[in-house]
């Protein structure tokens, strides 16, 4: 068959192809991106169905406006601003089918071939490839463990002048870094000097451990004049509420809002309204709040319990900075003593052990450090946490 000659710019992701090897019984995965199931709260999506067939079965089970069904609109609107963000209303936002499919639409709306696009280095593997897709010429933005490095974000902006700037500010994946107050700032300063639009990807922000980060950029731009016509900020529910559900928005300008609901249209038509409905019960019902309390409690004990582990059985073989909210871990392997230094190699041994990861090099669109690697703590107890972590430490 002929392809599409965009498909020579991507290729499968390393990550669905590790999971190919995960069926080996016995196997503790650290690999996987996604929410511990037994955190859903199967009770109040339950009731939020059952409300949504009693109260608005037509609205519920019928086509839907691309924008997204409007009780969910209005909910999701209520949810942001009571998490800091003014001026949001219905009408700001479109429901996706994931934050990731926001995304996608950006890509479709906004990237023509050779376009370049900022991302971090490292940055979400499922970016690096759909925007790829779409023929954007990648420039990788060096970050640390507070995010992008914003000076040499404005040297690379200067130089380069890209379409937009994609950005992770808070609990990155992969790197579980968070972007600090001043940086912030700085990222939406230089989204107005530059008049370069930036896009926050927000989806890991309630999902802190202690106290919560610093504002997201979407809150921030009410004290930066201008910024606010130069944001995209896209939020999910599928990490703190049911990835199944398949919810996720866009807040964006009114203009580029409306050439990604004309993309969406064209996708999909509209995200499944049965979903949206039972969303909206639920962010109404008023359990998101205990939802969450619950969730950032037990992913606080693990990444505390993984941290740990990492230090006892690995010791200077492991660097890291313990994450403060999301859901990874986020190690560079430094060879002391001879041990393995490549996170590629180790990953292969770890299989082995019955052990997985995702090594960090496919996370980079540049230059990747292949001494890297990505450890989730979010699906395994503490005890398969320490367990996995001497299984890790034999490997190595």
């Amino acid at each position: 068959m002929q392809f599409a000659d965009r498909l020579d710019n991507v290729e499968t992701s390393a990550i669905r192809e590790l999971f190919k090897l995960l069926g080996k019984p016995g196997i503790i995965s650290f690999a996987g991106g996604f929410p511990d199931s037994a955190m859903f709260d199967v009770d109040g999506i339950r009731e939020a169905v059952n409300t949504a067939l009693t109260e608005e079965a037509g609205g519920a089970l019928q086509y839907g406006a691309t924008e997204g069904y409007n009780p969910l609109r209005e909910q999701l609107a209520r949810f942001m601003t009571d998490k800091g963000a003014s001026d949001v209303a219905p009408e700001n936002l479109i429901v996706t089918t994931g934050s990731q499919q926001a995304l996608d639409l950006l890509g479709k709306a906004l990237i023509s071939p050779g376009d370049k696009v900022f991302v971090e280095g490292p940055t979400f593997l499922a970016t690096i490839q759909c925007f790829r897709l779409y023929g954007a010429e990648l420039v990788s933005a060096p970050i640390d463990g507070e995010g992008v490095k914003v000076d040499e974000l404005e040297a690379l902006i200067a130089e380069h002048r890209p379409k937009f700037i994609y950005l992770i500010p808070t609990f990155g994946n992969p790197s579980g870094a968070t972007l600090n107050l001043e940086r912030r700032k700085k990222v939406l300063e230089l989204a107005v000097k530059y008049q370069t639009l930036v896009i926050e990807d927000d989806p890991y922000g309630d999902l802190y451990f202690g106290a919560a980060p610093p504002p997201s950029l979407l809150n921030l731009s009410a004290s930066v004049p201008g910024s606010r016509e130069l944001l995209v900020h896209c939020g999910s529910l599928s990490k703190v509420l049911s990835p199944g559900l398949r919810v996720g928005w866009m807040i964006a300008p009114a203009e580029l809002l409306a050439k990604a609901t004309m993309c969406k249209q064209f996708s999909d038509a509209h995200t499944s309204t049965f979903a949206q409905a039972t969303a909206a019960q639920y962010l109404k019902a008023g359990r998101m709040p205990a939802t969450l309390a619950k969730v950032r409690a037990v992913y606080a004990e693990r990444a505390q319990a993984m941290g740990q582990a990492l230090r006892r059985e690995l010791g200077d073989a492991i660097e890291f900075t313990q994450p403060q909210g999301g859901l990874f871990i986020w190690a560079r392997l430094t060879g002391a003593g001879g041990k393995v230094g490549d996170g590629n190699e180790l990953a292969k041994r770890a299989i082995e052990k019955g052990v997985a990861f995702v090594p960090g090099a496919p996370f980079f669109c540049a230059n990747p450090d292949l001494a890297t690697l990505r450890l989730s703590f979010a699906t395994a107890d503490v005890a398969k946490i320490e367990e996995g972590v001497a299984r890790l430490a034999q490997a190595l």
